[in-house]
């Protein structure tokens, strides 16, 4: 089998695969329902962009075992050959329901519902999860970097600093979902349909006798899009001055040109470049910025005003910065047997790890002013209808709740596969870029802003909470009669 033409399921945890095994001995073949959510925004914001959604589909539909990879699983002892059997006819056959990709999403709300049998719901579980939470961490962290850009242009420049070429392939592909114009990364271009983008490096500059001669060696062979790096030698007194001697023969032809900062204040630097370009006669020539930028360092530039038209983000942007990971799990909801749906819940010591049980819908809440103001997770089969009083309680199940008359009404989760097969809402990753930079601003600036961001409510509707709550005193009534044995 190519390696093109199918992704290896052992692209998963172990215990994913003794799991397996085991309910296949049992002879547990129910339905099952998983719910991918996270807990907690990322980078201390108010929001996150949800990414990977089509890439994660892509590969299910892919997903199986070749005939090599059920030979390692003979070799390490732990399967039976008739589970090994079993595993060569695997296919993930089942059904997600999904936000759509690049919609702004919040903690404690299913973005994902896989519904498929339990050994397939299960095997795919690593997979579920290395797509959508690397992916959605990357296009959190570009989302942010546009918007304090002002929603300017942004360059991706990371390939270099990703984490290995999957990494850099799955960050290039979120980025542009986030926000970013385009990459650096000429693989991801072609691979993704996103513009390849780039200037030039110090080796270019370097391998010439002199800096001008660079310069004018690289304005002749691309004319139409020309942008000197100055930081070689020195930026204002060599660069500078050879990127004004080489870019007034491009005027000359009608062509214009950009400048390069890569070191240095580039607060001081692009103010002191922009007014020597704009007294050599250069006003429209264009100033790129980069340099271990990320979205703090971006919002302080653009609110003192300093003349940066183009941003390069490489490190910050495709490793997630400060922020290592996505909080995002993967949790059993519920199992259907023999036709009934049977809702599952996890508690936890930790009260906010305890999950919602039974099989759910999240529906965006509007108010008058047409801005997004609550999503409420529901059961399935639960509708609130605009102009309806909804009562909206604390995702904890407790005492707090508000009434809200919602303006507008929409589910976020949508068919997205059905019998294993992608359906076409889950589009190309621009479709995803353009659908983000809509769904943004449905939001009040309050949730955006990077520092403290207003808290955007999710809350549970009254069904959920009553179901909650009877799990919650089920299992403490079994835990009294339990100790009282003892």
């Amino acid at each position: 089998m190519n390696r093109s033409d199918y992704t290896s399921a052992l692209f998963t945890d172990f215990y994913e695969l003794t799991m397996a095994q085991g309910y296949w001995k049992r002879g547990m073949s129910d339905s099952a329902v998983f719910d991918y959510f996270f807990r907690r925004q990322p980078f201390s914001g108010g929001y996150a962009v949800f990414a990977g959604l089509g890439s994660l589909i892509k590969d299910l539909e892919k997903f199986c075992f070749s005939s090599e990879d059920l030979e390692y699983l003979e070799g390490l002892g732990m399967f039976e050959p008739d589970f090994l059997r079993y595993l060569q006819d695997f296919r993930f056959e089942g059904r997600v329901l999904a936000a759509r990709e690049g919609e702004i999403v919040f903690p404690q709300e299913p973005l994902a519902r896989i519904e498929a049998d339990l050994i397939q719901a299960q095997i795919v579980e690593g997979l579920v999860l290395n797509h959508l939470n690397f992916q959605s961490l990357i296009a959190t962290k570009a989302a942010r970097v546009w918007l304090a850009s002002g929603k300017g242009t942004v360059m991706e420049f990371g390939l270099r600093r990703a984490q290995g070429r999957d990494g850099a392939l799955s960050a290039s592909r979120a980025a542009y979902i986030g926000g970013a114009t385009g990459t650096s990364n000429t693989l991801a271009g072609k691979e993704f349909d996103i513009p390849a983008m780039g200037t030039m490096a110090h080796s270019w500059v370097m391998s010439f006798k002199d800096e001008l001669e660079s310069f004018k060696a690289y304005a002749q062979i691309y004319p139409d899009s020309t942008a000197f790096l100055l930081d070689t030698y020195n930026s204002l007194e060599s660069g500078l001055p050879n990127a004004i001697i080489a870019g007034a023969e491009l005027k000359a032809k009608g062509k214009n040109f950009g400048i390069r900062l890569d070191s240095g204040d580039i607060d001081y630097l692009s103010r002191e470049t922009r007014k020597r370009l704009d007294a050599a006669g250069f006003p429209e020539a264009y100033i790129v910025a980069s340099n271990e930028l990320d979205e703090e360092i971006i919002e302080h530039l653009v609110a003192t005003g300093a003349p940066v038209n183009v941003w390069g983000v490489g490190t910050h942007m495709v490793t997630g910065g400060h922020e290592s990971s996505f909080t995002g799990v993967y949790k059993l909801s519920a199992v259907r047997r023999n036709g009934v749906v049977e809702s599952s819940m996890k508690f936890s010591d930790n009260p906010e790890k305890s999950t919602n049980p039974g099989m759910k819908q999240v529906y965006r809440l509007y108010g008058e002013d047409g801005a997004a103001r609550v999503d409420l997770i529901t059961l399935e089969g639960e509708e609130p209808k605009a102009g309806r009083e909804v009562y909206a309680h604390h995702p904890a199940g407790d005492w707090r709740q508000f009434r809200f008359v919602p303006s507008k009404v929409e589910p976020l989760l949508v068919p997205a596969m059905e019998g294993g097969k992608g359906l076409e809402v889950v589009g190309s990753p621009a479709s995803a870029r353009q659908y983000m930079q809509e769904r943004i601003g449905i939001f009040d600036t309050t949730y955006l802003r990077m520092l403290n961001p207003h808290v955007y409510k999710v809350s549970i509707s009254s069904k959920l909470k009553e179901l909650k709550l009877s799990y919650i005193r089920k299992y403490y009534r079994d835990q009294s009669v339990f100790s009282q044995k003892k």
